[in-house]
């Protein structure tokens, strides 16, 4: 029974092209030498003790970098192909870390900071076209959530790694140590995986098939559901934290612990569950409405707030969420997407969570200080039944574009 149910988990990992199992390698190495990040504000804050205003435009700078960076590495995928653009990306962010190593001052940083995220977030639409392109159609949904694996082990792992390098190097060690992950990824990617020729469309088929992306009104509306959910979501980064300390009184470790909890239900769950709705043939937007439902009650479970246990019930929301609502917006996303223009699209998709992030801790914060946890929790779920209802909305419509 054991062995079978073993079996059964492993086969969902079969089936896939030798150049997304590299891409899913080089993902990982790529994530677990991402360690300036989760050190970033603590670096700013202590290290060159800049005020709480300073570190904030900085973070700012940072999130508008990634957005025009997902812009660009969408459209110039769709002109000059996704390889030469993941390669040119980490390649160049790998030197511009060794860089901004050097930098100490305010506007240096602010500079820096979007210089290096425009190039850095180059990658992440034109990595989703290359999926695109070395996965099968049929197990597409399946071939993001590999990747999608890779990058929470690789967040799991740099953290730690990051912590042990702070303690015998110092903060610059992690700029070096981020800056060698991105060009040994890459540098592995190029010699092992080699540019696919771009399928030649002919030009009346084009014409007849494309739809621009900013009139595709379905996918604007699918976006929005994209960034509703992201910013409730990104809560687990910014708020929830807090509210784990200041509520109940439990200790970083503690909170460290139900983070981990998280990402050790998502890797030991995600694949199986997407391999099976796979098989099934289930629409994807009948997964992401699950998913936005998922979200939304999971921040309502919080206003139970007598019982330290709620915290546990609230991470297990979180991840079926998650599970649910991630992988398969990747693949909507890119199935929504005429032939020759997958990469604008990504760039879309990837750029509502890039806002995502910039609005999600700015509005957290600001409720939270102005009105307390429990209205905060209030509004982010009540954002996420409106995702659900515009999800609902978009599935009506998608329906009547189908007839």
């Amino acid at each position: 029974m054991l062995q079978t149910a073993f079996q059964r988990y492993i086969n969902n990992f079969r089936g896939f092209s030798r150049e997304v199992w590299i891409l899913t390698v080089i993902t990982f190495i790529n994530r677990a030498g991402t360690m300036v990040l989760p050190f970033l504000s603590k670096y700013l804050k202590e290290n060159l003790e800049f005020s709480y205003s300073q570190v904030g435009w900085i973070m700012v700078s940072f999130g508008l970098g990634s957005m025009l960076g997902s812009y660009l590495g969408g459209k110039l995928s769709d002109k000059i192909g996704f390889y030469r653009i993941m390669i040119f990306s980490l390649f160049t962010s790998g030197l511009l870390f060794f860089v901004i190593e050097q930098i100490t001052t305010f506007w240096g940083l602010c500079l820096g900071m979007f210089a290096i995220m425009t190039i850095a977030d180059m990658f992440r639409p034109a990595m989703f076209v290359s999926l695109g392109t070395y996965a099968k159609p049929e197990n597409r949904a399946r071939a993001f959530t590999l990747v999608r694996l890779a990058i929470n082990l690789g967040f799991a792992a740099g953290p730690a790694l990051g912590g042990l390098i702070i303690m015998n190097i110092g903060y610059r060690g992690l700029f070096w140590i981020d800056g060698t992950s991105c060009i040994l990824a890459i540098s592995i990617f190029a010699l092992m995986v080699k540019e696919k020729n771009k399928e030649v469309i002919p030009h009346e088929q084009l014409s007849q098939t494309h739809v621009s992306v900013f009139t595709d009104k379905l996918f604007w509306i699918f976006l929005f559901v994209s960034f509703a959910t992201a910013m409730i979501f990104f809560q687990i980064f910014s708020t929830l934290p807090l509210y784990h300390h200041e509520h109940y009184g439990i200790t970083e470790f503690q909170t460290g612990l139900l983070m981990a909890f998280n990402g050790f239900m998502v890797f030991l769950f995600e694949m199986p569950i997407v391999g099976y709705f796979e098989r099934k043939n289930v629409p994807k937007i009948n997964l992401i409405i699950a998913g936005s439902i998922a979200m939304a009650l999971a921040w309502y479970v919080l206003l139970l707030d007598i019982w330290a246990g709620i915290l546990i019930i609230n991470m297990i929301m979180l991840s079926f969420a998650e599970m649910f609502l991630f992988p398969f917006s990747n693949s909507f996303a890119l199935s929504r997407a005429p032939k020759g223009h997958e990469g604008r699209y990504m760039a879309l998709f990837t750029m509502s969570f890039s806002l995502a992030h910039i609005g999600s801790s700015k509005t957290g914060m600001e409720i939270v200080d102005r009105f307390g946890y429990q209205v905060n929790w209030i509004f982010m779920g009540t954002f996420g039944v409106i995702a659900v209802f515009v999800a609902l909305y978009l599935k009506k419509l998608l329906k009547q574009s189908a007839i």
